[in-house]
């Protein structure tokens, strides 16, 4: 059974930046592209990053392009998301997931998830 622990998460002044992990443990993590979604209250969760099993290829939303960047450790079983310039807009519950199969930006094409890390950015 695949388990993933997200930590990093906390409370950050706008501007302000962050490092997510993400461990795994109970499968073959460097077989799976990884993802990072994220939940902000009253809204549907979204894709934010992913990265290939290689770590050759990645994918971003729009949103976060220039100011986040995710990178993985097949060796530790990590995967990481930096975070920089953050506002207020990005506080939400980071989840970590490990893709199944599908389109990495749809939240459905996921198979496992962690329990989340919460952001929160004030003004």
């Amino acid at each position: 059974q695949v388990q993933l622990v997200e930590s990093g998460g906390g409370l950050v002044q706008a501007g302000g930046s962050l490092r997510l992990s993400c461990a795994a443990s109970g499968g073959t993590f460097s077989s799976y592209s990884m993802g990072w979604l994220r939940q902000a209250p009253g809204k549907q969760r979204e894709f934010v990053y992913a990265i290939s099993w290689d770590g050759r290829s990645t994918y971003f939303a729009d949103s976060v392009k220039g100011r986040f960047a995710i990178s993985r450790d097949n060796a530790t079983n990590t995967v990481y998301l930096q975070m920089n310039s953050l506002t207020p807009e990005n506080t939400a519950v980071y989840y970590c997931a490990l893709f199944s199969n599908g389109s990495v930006n749809r939240s459905e094409c996921y198979g496992y998830w962690g329990q989340g890390t919460q952001v929160t950015v004030s003004s």
